[in-house]
């Protein structure tokens, strides 16, 4: 089959990246998002520091690697979304069972893209506070009392205008962004974006290094504690990490390779893509603990001594905090804070667009009407749940269960089916190989199909035991019961009637190439006479 001849019942050819480079700062885009910048430094520093780099290593090649080239095979043999390409691996025999687990990773970009777009319209508003340093003296109270106006637990249609405008432009840009295609949207964006977020962030490390303390900061950051190694719980912070940063096992790198040429690399890509996130993590916990190291010396305190050295609290309230004692703190806040929405947004159109492809796939449709359609009704959801003053819990909540049950749990169900259920492991690894100058060994499949699920599992379970019998945070749990569990819930009932909704182009009638398995030699050559 030609790359230019569309499958029986195709209706148009498939979009494509403009070639590797394109691909590359695309993924690369999506995979740099807001845990790097937030989530990393912290995890780090809680887990034998320097130490620590020893099993984020081991994790990156012997999990995060090998998924995100099962993410690729997938994505690129079966030219699909994901439900289009869980659906074709499958076959006859599995395809309409296994399209329900496409639909579940559909339904987890879905979830997550209502709440992230939230943080990114945050991030915007505190750029433009950075300007007067509106937080003042007390960051802690803007946040929670002035800006986010947080009240209890519950369900509120009390909406803050400071949240609900920033975020009604941020799904304005991104719909705009998804409507205009592969290459004019999401490549272009990011082409732009991600040169910016790394100069922004290297002129901001390079100040952070220079102010007073920085030394302590980066010390306390990278002294390695190298009897954390011994503590199960280290490594499994390592897994999780690398897992949570790649953007994989949820349909975006199974989306993004499917719309690579047939002949084209994947594994030197994946490399590079890797790579490039763990190199932007490692540089974002040198900029982080720099200024806190400073923050530390203004206070007179040890770095341990600081709160908030993660999450929400690191980017909005000690970050401001910092911002306010610094000379320059104005134009430090701007980068910071720049850099965190670019950011962002670089890695939520990834995610919209896993829920755009299988929807504009499964009826049929123009990008233009999938991007709107989906678009606008994310849009109102994501004001309605994200924008009022119960806001910041609710996507607290959301974020914990989405991620490390709804997430980890789709990968976990992926890697076993496609490796042992239905045995398509050493397929997947001949079109690797075919299509890649860097080949992948038997070793792929039982990192993929044994360490992985293992790891996984086991994180899996270990979660979901601990948020049933402690709860998560101060929250009572009858509001952990409607916006976590209801958001597994969710996912559950999205994967299935994502599958139930009838095609209006079967995509059944499909041939991968190359053909798998492939023919003899001497077949070959007598077709080639």
């Amino acid at each position: 089959m030609s790359e230019t001849t569309p499958a029986a019942g195709a209706a148009r050819p498939r979009e494509q990246w403009t070639g590797q480079v394109g691909f590359i700062l695309a993924a690369i885009g999506s995979a740099v998002g807001l845990g790097n910048i937030w989530r990393f430094p912290g995890v780090a520093y809680e887990n034998g520091g320097g130490a620590f780099l020893i099993p984020y290593l081991v994790a990156l090649i012997t999990a995060g690697i090998p998924i995100l080239f099962l993410d690729y095979a997938i994505g690129h043999r079966f030219r699909g979304a994901a439900p289009t390409a869980f659906r074709r691996l499958g076959g006859a025999r599995a395809g309409r069972w296994l399209e329900s687990l496409g639909w579940f990773q559909v339904t987890i970009a879905f979830v997550i893209g209502l709440y992230y777009t939230a943080v990114i319209a945050w991030a915007l508003s505190f750029f433009v506070f950075s300007f007067d340093l509106r937080w003042g003296d007390d960051p802690a109270g803007f946040l929670f009392g002035e800006y986010l106006r947080v009240g209890e637990p519950g369900i509120s249609l009390d909406f803050v205008p400071g949240v609900l405008i920033p975020l009604a432009l941020v799904w304005i840009a991104a719909i705009i962004v998804l409507a205009l295609g592969v290459a004019k949207g999401l490549q272009r964006v990011n082409v732009v974006f991600l040169p910016l977020l790394v100069v922004a962030f290297l002129v901001l490390v390079v100040r952070a290094l220079f102010l007073d303390g920085a030394a302590d900061g980066l010390n306390a950051l990278f002294t390695p504690d190298f009897a954390a190694l011994a503590d199960p719980d280290v490594w499994i912070a390592a897994y999780s990490q690398i897992f949570f940063s790649l953007s994989i096992a949820f349909g975006i790198m199974i989306t993004y390779a499917s719309y690579r040429k047939r002949r084209s690399n994947l594994t030197s890509p994946g490399l590079v893509v890797a790579f490039a996130n763990s190199s932007f993590e490692i540089l974002a916990g040198i900029g982080v603990f720099a200024t806190l190291g400073f923050l530390a010396f203004r206070q007179g305190v040890a770095v341990a001594d600081l709160d908030g050295i993660a999450g929400v609290g690191l980017s909005f309230v000690t970050f401001p905090a910092i911002v306010s004692e610094m000379p320059g703190g104005p134009i430090f806040g701007a980068l910071f804070f720049g850099s965190l929405a670019m950011a962002g947004f670089t890695s939520l159109v990834s995610v919209l667009q896993v829920v755009i492809a299988a929807v504009q796939e499964k009826l049929s449709i123009s990008r233009r009407a999938a991007a709107v359609g989906i678009g606008v009704v994310s849009a109102v959801l994501s004001v309605l749940f994200f924008s009022t003053t119960t806001g910041l819990l609710a996507l607290d909540v959301t974020d914990m269960w989405t991620n490390n049950i709804g997430i980890v749990a789709s990968a976990v169900i992926m890697t076993i089916v496609v490796i042992w259920v239905l045995r398509r492991g050493p397929e997947l690894r001949y079109h690797l190989n075919a299509v890649s100058t860097f080949p992948v060994g038997r070793v792929w499949i039982a990192l993929v199909g044994v360490l992985a699920p293992l790891v996984l599992g086991y994180m899996l379970v270990a979660r979901i035991v601990t948020l049933l019998t402690e709860g998560y945070d101060t929250y009572p749990f009858w509001y952990l019961g409607v916006f976590g569990w209801g958001a597994i819930a969710v996912l559950i009932i999205g994967a299935v009637i994502g599958a139930m909704v009838p095609w209006r182009r079967s995509p059944d009638d499909y041939r991968a190439w190359p053909p798998y398995p492939p023919a003899p030699v001497e077949t070959r050559k007598e077709a080639g006479r």
